[in-house]
């Protein structure tokens, strides 16, 4: 399996210490495979309520670089991380064990394979990105995907996409144990660029929804990193949880605004529902929107859904407000709202095609005189 055009990250691993497969190794590589990271138009903290998302693909990648050995270890280097030799992390298969380090992903790789039945043998691995850490463009989905598809290729295990998608989730849960939706390994293993994927949790039926010619894609990272695996993210899941018990339904998905009238929730219980249902809402009304082309009505969407994120489910920051309403006052942006599980990362915004990298420029500027941090601009590249 051959990747796409690799990232800038792998080639300036090689570029400044030529850190090439064989000298990390001793031995050249057999394949390589990558997987996107993906920003989410619409629809946050809806998938693991099992409602509707709708992300896309973004050019930022993750590739993967891997050859078979003979024995049962697993040795995994990262251009992101460290430098040759000293940066190389070693397990066996069939022994995965928490090392609380980005290696964890790439054990749950293996351990969720294993726990599907699927035989592997031992390998060695180079992993390089350009996903943002900890930006909201998941970037553990990417690497997850990417390693599945090296190993599908290594092994002749012939993973289709819903199941790539299905097995990372499975390694990042119930390995790794952060509890995210299944929404970033889906868009990361089934998404492409030009098409935003609308996917309903439930049933893990998707469709590719056109992304409009007349459209074009904002995203900036405010700078500020956040981590899913930390209180607050786990907090607003369970939180979630509790209201759909206190509602007497399976899940969120299954509410509408007037059960939000008839069961008065206590706070911020009712908060968390209220984001929630309207979101799927949103996310529906969204994807009608795309296919018709009419970007003002879901640019509104994304305003709205931001405002929601903000204040009913409390997962933004002031910084990112101040980000998302400098984007939002651009001519050519139709609408802005954070992407991703919230506190930090990035945002993402709908242009009207030729205008975002003017307007990114400008929201940038305004950005950081308010706020003093220095933001950057992904997509378009600066």
């Amino acid at each position: 399996m051959s990747a796409p055009p690799s990232s800038g990250a792998w080639r300036c691993a090689l570029r400044e210490g030529e850190e090439t497969f064989h000298a990390i190794f001793g031995r050249d590589e057999e394949l390589s495979a990558s997987a996107p990271g993906r920003v989410n138009l619409i629809g946050e903290h809806t998938d693991y309520n099992e409602g509707f998302v709708l992300p896309i693909a973004i050019p930022q990648r993750t590739t993967v670089r891997l050859a078979r050995r003979d024995d049962r270890l697993v040795r995994v280097w990262s251009a992101n991380t460290g430098r040759v030799r000293a940066a190389i992390r070693t397990f066996e298969l069939g022994h995965e064990a928490l090392a609380q380090a980005w290696v964890d992903y790439v054990q749950g790789v293996t351990w969720a394979l294993r726990e599907e039945g699927c035989a592997i043998g031992g390998v060695d691995v180079a992993v390089a990105s350009d996903v943002p850490l900890g930006s909201g463009l998941s970037s553990s989905a990417a690497l997850e995907v990417g390693v599945l598809r090296a190993l599908s290729a290594a092994f002749s295990l012939e993973l289709d996409g819903s199941t790539i998608a299905r097995l990372a989730h499975r390694a990042e849960t119930g390995f790794v144990g952060v509890p995210v939706g299944v929404m970033d390994q889906m868009a990361s293993s089934l998404a492409s660029e030009d098409a935003a994927l609308f996917i309903d949790t439930r049933t893990l039926a998707f469709e590719h929804v056109p992304l409009p010619a007349s459209a074009q894609l904002l995203v900036i990272n405010s700078g500020i990193t956040h981590a899913h695996a930390g209180g607050e993210y786990r907090t607003r899941r369970s939180e979630c949880e509790a209201a759909a018990r206190a509602l007497g339904l399976r899940a969120l998905r299954d509410a509408d605004r007037q059960r939000l009238t008839e069961v008065l929730l206590p706070e911020p219980l009712n908060r968390r529902a209220r984001h929630v249902v309207t979101e799927d809402d949103r996310v529906l009304e969204m994807r009608a929107a795309l296919l018709a082309g009419d970007l003002a009505t879901a640019g509104a969407l994304m305003n709205d859904s931001h405002r929601s994120m903000s204040e009913d489910f409390e997962v933004s920051t002031p910084e990112v407000d101040v980000l998302v309403r400098m984007a939002q006052a651009q001519e050519g942006v139709f609408g802005a709202r954070m992407t991703g599980g919230g506190f930090g990362g990035c945002i993402v915004a709908l242009c009207a095609h030729g205008t975002a990298r003017d307007a990114g420029a400008r929201a940038l500027r305004a950005y950081t005189a308010e706020t003093g941090r220095a933001g950057r601009l992904l997509i378009p590249e600066a």
